[in-house]
């Protein structure tokens, strides 16, 4: 009995022995640690200092008036057309346009217009500055003119109101303009019916269509 155990032994120890150098000459396969997709760099985006749609998609379309208004007249501006200041300034394109609201009954006509022109990025300052002073300069004593608070449109914006001192029944007109990159804009509201909310909306408008 003894040595049927002793052999028993033997033999569990030779097994053991064996299965440990079966696993040092054969380890277990390691289990792969999870893969981390490395998370996606942001490419930085350089946007242009400049517009770089063309002109006649920077002016407000149809849509964007409200719905008793009709388009007058769109057109592309010409160099020939354009005063002196403007050349000397670089002028490089132009564009505008026209819309109008009328009521008969009521004696209603409300226009509204909008002027956009082009001119070299390093003048924008300057051709502000001359396009401010000019409608200051319009102040006398028959025509008063008053700023208006408004929203920064671009980098530059005045607003105004341009009205008559001397004639209750004279025609009230609002005015922005700003300009954002090298595009100088100009939206003008005058009538009988005027409303200034509703020209800061389309000039807000119209900024965000300088892309």
């Amino acid at each position: 009995m003894h040595t049927g155990s002793g052999v028993l032994c033997a033999i569990l120890a030779a097994v053991l022995i064996s299965a440990g150098c079966l696993s040092a000459i054969f380890p277990y396969p390691a289990v792969p640690s999870p893969t981390r997709t490395p998370a996606p760099t942001a490419v930085p985006t350089t946007e242009s200092p400049v517009a770089t749609v063309p002109v006649s998609q920077m002016a407000l379309q149809l849509s964007d008036m409200p719905s008793d208004y009709i388009l007058k007249d769109r057109s592309d501006l010409t160099y020939l057309e354009m005063d002196q200041m403007s050349h000397d300034l670089g002028w490089r394109a132009g564009y505008m346009v026209t819309y109008y609201r009328m009521n008969q009954e009521k004696y209603d006509l409300t226009e509204l217009s909008q002027v956009i022109d082009l001119f070299p990025l390093a003048n924008m300052n300057k051709v502000f500055d001359i396009k401010e002073e000019d409608i200051t300069s319009q102040e006398n004593g028959t025509t008063q003119i008053y700023e208006l608070p408004c929203p920064n449109m671009g980098e530059r914006t005045f607003a105004y109101r341009k009205a008559g001192t001397q004639n209750s029944l004279s025609v009230t007109t609002y005015s922005v303009i700003f300009t954002n990159k090298d595009v100088y804009e100009e939206l003008t509201m005058k009538g009988t019916t005027t409303d200034f909310e509703t020209l800061k909306e389309l000039a807000r408008a119209a900024a965000d269509k300088i892309q």
